[in-house]
């Protein structure tokens, strides 16, 4: 049986995808802009005063309750809400474009796509094709009728597949180890302002081992693609409050 499993490449963990038992296939488009990922991650916001991850559950429980300016439940307990990050990733070199919102509604996908596609033109980058997941807002017409105005292919990957997205999954559980959960934050202002900068040493400085140990911009220029003169930060990305543009 192991002879049998090592000839087709099965008799490592790492060969196969641990979910469904299947094969991995890995792809790479052969140019920049060829396919980006788009997906959005949903994460707590911070109380003032820090979170129970760093702060522990009682002192947690504590900032949580006496941070000002946030509606409560039906049983008189604070909601903080959620950021939603999300994020536009270039296939062929993981160069990643974000902003955060309050929301995932449509609008505010389709608000980010358009700034993503400005963003990677100033790089030299024009984007031909999209996959997304089956979410509500990748499925609205909005959406695929802004795909359709920017000459961009709209593509969603099969239900309860995400494997299919994993570069954008990948992205952000990096994200989440370095940004969203790195250290401890004493507000949720605080950790947005710091997204900027880790964005940008990801794309300008972090080695990926999918780019031979070298940047994701590295790679870009590798390919023909300049800088571009002036971008809307260093790291390329629109860090936001709200999801109402």
């Amino acid at each position: 049986m192991h002879r049998i499993l090592t000839t087709a490449r099965l008799n490592r963990l790492s060969y196969v995808d641990c979910t469904t038992g299947e094969p991995v296939r890995r792809y790479e488009h052969p140019h920049p802009g060829s396919l980006v990922h788009v997906d959005v991650k949903k994460v707590g916001n911070i109380p003032d005063g820090g979170g129970w991850r760093y702060v522990g559950r009682r002192q947690g429980e504590k900032n949580r309750a006496a941070t000002p300016g946030k509606p409560r439940n039906q049983y008189g307990g604070l909601k903080l809400g959620y950021a939603f990050v999300h994020t536009v990733i270039d296939d062929h070199s993981r160069v990643a474009y974000t902003e955060v919102h309050d929301d995932e509604t449509a609008i505010t996908a389709v608000a980010v796509l358009r700034r993503a596609v400005q963003w990677f033109a100033g790089h030299g980058v024009t984007i031909e094709r999209v996959l997304s997941d089956n979410g509500g807002a990748y499925r609205s017409h909005l959406w695929r009728d802004t795909c359709h105005g920017l000459s961009i292919t709209p593509k969603r990957t099969r239900p309860y597949r995400p494997q299919t997205n994993g570069k954008v999954e990948r992205f952000h559980r990096t994200m989440a180890d370095g940004w969203a959960y790195a250290r401890c934050y004493t507000s949720e202002q605080e950790r947005r302002d710091a997204l900027e900068p880790w964005l940008g040493h990801y794309n300008e400085v972090r080695p990926h081992t999918a780019c031979g140990n070298q940047p994701p911009l590295t790679k870009l220029r590798a390919a023909g693609y300049s800088s571009a003169a002036s971008t809307p930060t260093p790291g390329g990305s629109w860090v936001k409050n709200s999801g109402s543009e």
